[in-house]
């Protein structure tokens, strides 16, 4: 009760600031508000509903002594309790930890695995589904650099999704993904498995990575298509390497645009982005135990789902029970938000499992 109390206290102060003239002066201020607004509106929603709803159910309750009324109040008081009820159960949702990262634009990264030419198939197919799915979100989609090959598909693909709560749409798609099909180029007719590698690196702040560049290297370059074809005629392309010819060397290449500052900045929001995930996953590694106990890792060697075309089905081994299976067709087209939901969902029901043992550990 007494953190829905300074959560509605602060949605308070959150509404007074959005119609200070200064607030709306500073662009990176207002859009912080504007963002915690839109978080904190569905619980205050709910607790004025709740505050409605009690005062309703006290008079309702009065009624109960007078035999005109009883009957009708009765049924008047069971569906308040119930909604009541509801209620409560939706702010303990509410009230559970959210990622700090969920509201970010993030960088996705498709590396073909095993399966030689048709992985790479599979990473555009993937690709083609993000940004289908993304669309319809309101998400927006870009190709930072893409390795193609002759066949149509791609070695690896950097993309930035751009958007309000990109990483929260596609945090699960981190890890292996299996495809399961009958290649083109396949004259037997049978069926291969290869696999992708997904990454989705929430874009970090700068006050979160300190880049020094003097430990980057920035090379410039023509930008290159599909088959080595020039596709402008400028050093637009640029090649950041970190702390080049190290174990910890990272190298990034963007070559979206025609502008060589445009993608200079780019490629080092990409670099700064890897390295804060290089910070995740060696804190990860330092809380292994924590870890464990959530739902689906994030481990790029887990493998996560399997895209089953001869049965036309698509596997989340993250997930238990028919909320599994879903119709690969209309995933692959970029109906993601079914599996996303039922992570989403089983991710909620492990963190409310979590707190009442921690609430019964602290009553003992």
């Amino acid at each position: 009760m007494s953190r829905l109390d300074e959560l509605a206290a602060e949605f308070g102060k959150v509404e007074r600031a959005l119609g200070d003239p200064a607030a709306l002066a500073d662009p990176r201020e207002y859009a912080r508000l504007t963002r915690r607004h839109r978080e904190l509106l569905p619980l205050v929603t709910l607790l004025r509903e709740r505050d409605g709803l009690q005062g309703d159910l006290s008079g309702a309750r009065e009624l109960l002594t007078d035999p005109d009324m009883r009957e009708l109040a009765a049924g008047e008081v069971q569906a308040l309790e119930a909604r009541l009820a509801e209620i409560e159960s939706d702010l303990v949702v509410l009230l559970l930890p959210t990622d700090p990262d969920d509201a970010k634009d993030v960088i996705l990264e498709l590396r073909a695995g095993a399966g030689g030419a048709e992985a790479g198939l599979f990473v555009m197919d993937l690709l083609r589904m993000y940004t289908r799915y993304a669309e319809g979100l309101g998400l927006r989609v870009t190709v930072l650099d893409a390795s193609e090959s002759d066949l149509g598909g791609a070695s690896k693909v950097v993309a930035e999704v751009t958007g309000d709560g990109a990483f929260r749409s596609f945090r699960w798609e981190r890890g292996v993904h299996r495809v399961q099909r009958v290649p083109a180029t396949e004259s037997q007719g049978r069926i291969h498995t290869s696999t992708v590698t997904v990454a989705v690196l929430p874009e970090a702040d700068t006050e979160e990575v300190q880049l020094d560049l003097s430990e980057v290297r920035i090379d410039v370059f023509r930008s290159q298509g599909a088959g080595g074809q020039g596709v402008n005629t400028t050093d637009s392309a640029v090649r950041a390497v970190y702390r080049a010819g190290t174990p910890d060397e990272i190298m990034v290449v963007c070559q979206d645009g025609r502008s060589q500052i445009k993608n200079r900045e780019k490629a080092l929001q990409v670099l700064a982005a890897r390295l804060a995930e290089r910070e995740r996953i060696a804190r990860e590694e330092r809380e292994r135990s924590d870890r464990a106990a959530q739902v689906g890792s994030g481990d790029r060697s887990e493998k996560i789902r399997t895209y089953n075309y001869p049965q036309n089905r698509v596997t989340d081994h993250r997930l238990e029970g028919e909320g599994k299976n879903h119709p690969l067709d209309s995933v692959i087209a970029g109906a993601l938000g079914p599996v996303v939901a039922n992570l989403a969902r089983a991710q909620r029901e492990l963190q409310l499992i979590q707190m009442g043992e921690e609430g019964q550990h602290g009553a003992a």
